[in-house]
């Protein structure tokens, strides 16, 4: 039996699936349970070889039979579970609805737009929790080989700390192993050492100060750090660090207000349309 339903599934999928025949054929049955062609037919990849054809069908009405077997024989031996189940089940859709109805609400109606005045007036009301659980530096460095020709131009360039002398370290990038000169943003101490592993031997007490100066060599070359600003764990971070955290906090605040309007709203037409009504 089992192979007859697999030779008239391939012979459906491969000779009959654009036919315009709208009988209902079955395929497999487990108890009361039928698969029919249409089921599988619109499953099957598009440009599948013969072969593969074979396999994926077959493998599919086993996969089909395993689970309504499983089904059939959860629904005789929990019976007393099932009115839980269909509790459960009722209200997973409800919340399902309600869920995807206040998405589709939220999509249409939330305000996206977050002004400056309202960003900073919030970091002010809540710094508290803008603690920082790690250090964050703001700094500069370069790396470059010890056989590098030019050793005492590239450090000059590097302290002079001007626009010009960045420029034309970039200009000789080539030469240079590593070269990171934007010191206007705070950068985790961790992602630090995670970008440039090499400055893990700079003990992290004395790469964690102001307006510090470091030069440091190794068997491969030479390292210039410039620690431009430090902040330490448990300081406030600042409001440019802080920023992308603040507007989501800004918006889910936003969307409970709206969600909440939303219900209040719902509750009240409902009340004066005589839809809700308490006896």
């Amino acid at each position: 039996m089992y192979r007859r339903f697999v030779y008239i599934s391939i012979l459906v999928l491969l000779f009959s699936c654009n036919s315009n025949n709208e009988e209902r054929n079955a395929i497999a049955k487990v108890y009361d349970t039928f698969l029919y062609e249409e089921d599988v037919a619109k499953l099957l990849p598009k440009q599948i070889s013969k072969g593969d054809s074979i396999i994926f069908v077959k493998n599919y009405i086993n996969k089909w039979a395993k689970e309504q077997l499983m089904i059939q024989k959860a629904k005789i031996n929990l019976q007393e579970e099932k009115e839980q189940i269909n509790t459960l089940v009722k209200q997973y859709e409800q919340d399902l609805l309600i869920n995807k109805y206040k998405e589709a609400v939220v999509a249409q109606e939330l305000d996206t737009v977050i002004s400056r005045v309202e960003i900073e007036k919030f970091y002010t009301e809540n710094k508290e929790i803008f603690k920082l659980n790690e250090a964050l530096v703001k700094f500069r460095h370069i790396y470059f080989s010890n056989d590098i020709m030019n050793p005492k131009e590239m450090m000059s360039l590097f302290k002079d700390d001007e626009n010009a002398s960045d420029q034309e370290l970039i200009k000789q990038e080539l030469q240079l192993k590593s070269l990171s000169l934007n010191d206007s943003i705070w950068i985790k101490y961790d992602d630090v050492i995670r970008t440039a592993p090499y400055l893990k031997s700079i003990d992290k007490k004395t790469f964690l100060q102001k307006k510090k100066f470091i030069k440091k060599k190794d068997s491969i070359g030479v390292y210039l750090v410039k620690i431009k600003d430090v902040l330490l764990r448990n300081e406030i971070a600042p409001i440019s660090y802080a920023l992308p955290i603040i507007k989501q906090l800004i918006l889910h605040k936003r969307k409970l207000k709206l969600l909440n309007k939303i219900e209040e709203t719902i509750t009240e037409d409902a009340i004066k349309n005589k839809e809700f009504q308490i006896y």
